[in-house]
């Protein structure tokens, strides 16, 4: 019987979110296994390499998130346990066997359930352990994501730079702008910073609203163009798409992007190849969830909208 691998990423850090990955591998060990290692160890690049491999070939693949609100309303330690449970109850839905609970470090996060006495706990288990180097895996990739997008809200913190820890840069920060929501105000480096008022975010208090006539525009403009829209906002842990379409057999996943005036180029130069691949990704998780679209072809788009009317500049298929 298989092994269902633990492990946890985010123990440390001044903001953001505790993310705990869970894994089974299949019985037939593809190559890419002996590949597996810690996922402090590996290069960015070979972490998003092997975290899409996981997720697409794993026999199972779950995530326990724990905010970072909840964090200083229950403590860490209880975190830990919160983590734990949601990720293994991602895996139970997925009704995969195992015999065999692994955890990396010294503390059984499934105390008190009805899986404790399935756990091992070892120490240095996401080097020895292939599982677990999977789950640390899954983990790591997914929390940096989270803070990629912090960045992009917060801009004043380098959130992309130090994932939330707490480096020298992220200290200046928070001297110069005081803390943001993300952060953990229980923790005893923030509680000095919580009194400050808290960094305004890199758009206005209006931004959801923009963004939510721009993706209504856009929906209306591919219903005029016979799209059947299938879902909007579609989000897990794993991705977030805006509009999820089926015209003749296509099924389109399209990116919306608002720009306050048309002269801030093409849509685009606004989808970078990285951007691309991370639509990618999020079309291929939303098929593995939804089986029953397999037969139609799938198609990124990107829909460019502007002006405080919400105009639609453009629609690109990508390839």
């Amino acid at each position: 019987m298989a092994i269902l691998g633990i492990d946890e990423v985010g123990r440390g850090p001044w903001a953001g979110p505790l993310v705990i990955g869970a894994v089974i591998l299949p019985d037939q060990k593809p190559d890419w296994v002996d590949e597996l290692n810690d996922s402090k160890k590996l290069s960015v690049k070979k972490r998003e390499k092997l975290n899409e491999l996981i997720l697409k070939e794993a026999a199972a693949t779950g995530l326990g998130w724990v905010s970072s609100a909840e964090i200083d309303e229950l403590g860490l330690s209880a975190s830990l346990k919160l983590a734990a449970r949601r990720a293994v109850e991602e895996i139970q839905k997925q009704h995969v066997p195992f015999a065999e609970i692994i955890i990396d470090g010294t503390i059984n996060f499934l105390a008190g359930t009805k899986l404790e006495n399935y756990v091992t706990i070892l120490p240095k288990a996401d080097f020895l352990i292939k599982e677990v180097s999977a789950a640390s895996i899954i983990a790591k990739v997914a929390r940096d994501h989270y803070m990629y997008e912090l960045a992009e809200k917060y801009p004043a913190y380098g959130f992309e730079k130090h994932v939330g820890y707490g480096t020298a840069a992220h200290q200046k920060a928070l001297k110069e702008h005081g803390i943001c929501p993300e952060h953990r105000k229980s923790f005893r480096p923030i509680q000095k910073f919580v009194k400050q008022p808290s960094a305004p975010t890199k758009t206005t208090h209006t931004t959801k609203q923009i963004g939510d006539l721009a993706e209504a525009k856009v929906r209306e403009f591919l219903k005029k163009h016979d799209h059947k829209i299938l879902e909007h906002n579609a989000k897990s842990k794993y991705y977030e798409i805006d509009i999820v379409s089926l015209k003749n057999r296509t099924l389109y996943f399209t990116e919306v992007k608002y720009r306050k005036n048309a002269e801030h180029g093409a849509p685009l130069e606004m989808i970078t190849s990285k951007k691309q691949k991370q639509m990618k990704f999020a079309a291929e998780c939303y098929l593995k969830a939804h089986p029953e679209l397999k037969a139609f072809k799938p198609i990124l788009a990107s829909a460019a909208v502007s002006g405080e009317r919400s105009k639609i500049e453009d629609f690109i298929v990508l390839d």
